[in-house]
């Protein structure tokens, strides 16, 4: 667990790209240990999923690190800074963009990279789905602004619309497969999914307001997908189901779980009020006052958009809906009906505490990121 948090701290820390690609390596073992030895009977399947997945993607990330380290007219470098000021070719600069973009849509997930979620999520123990959720996908979300945005911006003006089409079709996707899940933990999981796809179309608006919502989007979703994973589990430690259609009827012997899922469900489908909301509507905004791209673009991505965003309560809703209304399909003893406890609530409201305060008063993490989005798209000659 020490090796996965320092892999994890070290990559949002690192200040040059070779400290950043063995952070990126360091927490790959422990995630992988967590996932094949503790989850369901799959989880050996779902683990060497996810390390080849993985593993497959760093390749491409190594391969971008020693390119733009070894690259330049004096003495190589891999300092993030001095990167930042060198100029490269534009095709040797757009090879280096896809060899990071493909390492960091394998993490994010990002289509159609993303099929080792689902299996992962679905096997994985809880508090190892918290961890992915939370943390480990922001960690590809984080490289694409830190590294593909940053360092080659040239090459992400080319490829900024692309990831704006790639977006819009990962949200109607990802809304639309997951009301076929029977797994609750795969529908939670493709909610992180659709959720990158706002992600991707604030990073590819290149405007301040576009990316300091996609920001917000990483940082609102990993408490909101870690929140969502750990009642999910805290059901299921009383209930022993994860398939959908064989739950029902547990909102009345367990009020505190079903009121705290449903207000974690009503943030994850972008309730005014909370985090979820504040995100999706900055990045609209950003799509808005984009000038990279003409107005009828801007348009259909909105409407798609918007189509994304009414199809999310059908999945969200109904996953409430069959978990805790209607008639109990399942057999257990009454005994197994205790409802959360004080580390339940302590936890979840830990979690809520962030997500509302987000939503009243989004400034809060938006001043923390205003001046380092300014020094990002300072490379841009749109704004």
């Amino acid at each position: 667990m020490l090796a996965m948090y320092s892999g994890q701290i070290g990559s949002f820390s690192a200040r040059d790209l070779l400290l950043f690609f063995i952070m990126w390596e360091l927490e790959l073992i422990p995630v992988y240990l967590l996932l094949s030895m503790w989850g369901g009977k799959k989880r050996l399947y779902s683990a060497t999923k996810f390390i080849l997945y993985t593993a497959g993607g760093s390749v491409f990330l190594l391969m971008g690190v020693l390119g733009v380290g070894l690259y330049g007219s004096n003495e190589p470098t891999l300092n993030f800074e001095t990167s930042v000021n060198q100029s490269y070719p534009v095709a040797l600069e757009i090879i280096f963009y896809i060899g990071f973009f493909i390492a960091f849509a394998v993490k994010s997930p990002i289509i159609p990279l993303h099929t080792w979620l689902p299996d992962t999520h679905g096997e994985a123990h809880y508090s190892t789905c918290m961890l992915l959720a939370g943390i480990l996908l922001k960690m590809g979300a984080y490289g694409l602004v830190r590294i593909n945005m940053e360092l080659l911006p040239h090459a992400h003006s080319i490829f900024s619309p692309w990831l704006m089409i790639i977006g819009t079709i990962q949200i109607i996707y990802a809304a639309s497969t997951s009301p076929g899940q029977r797994n609750l933990k795969k529908r939670i999981a493709y909610s992180s999914v659709s959720h990158m796809g706002f992600i991707l179309i604030g990073i590819g608006s290149i405007t301040d307001t576009g990316l300091n919502g996609a920001i917000l989007q990483i940082i609102s979703h990993g408490f909101i997908g870690a929140a969502l994973f750990f009642l999910a589990g805290t059901s299921y430690d009383r209930i022993r189901l994860v398939y959908l259609d064989e739950m029902g009827g547990i909102a009345i012997p367990m009020p505190k779980i079903f009121t705290m899922f449903s207000t974690f469900s009503m943030a994850s489908l972008a309730l005014p009020g909370m985090s979820g909301f504040v995100a999706e509507l900055i990045v609209f905004f950003g799509i808005i006052t984009s000038q990279k791209y003409l107005l009828m673009p801007k348009i259909l991505i909105t409407f798609v958009m918007a189509i994304g965003m009414i199809l999310t309560p059908i999945y969200s809703l109904s996953m409430s809906r069959q978990m805790f209304y209607g008639y109990k399909l399942f057999n257990a003893p009454n005994s197994y009906f205790f409802d959360s406890g004080p580390r339940e609530l302590f936890v979840s409201i830990s979690i809520f505490l962030p997500v509302i305060g987000i939503g009243m008063y989004p400034d809060f993490v938006l001043s923390l990121s205003v001046d380092k989005v300014e020094v990002i798209l300072c490379n841009y000659f749109y704004r």
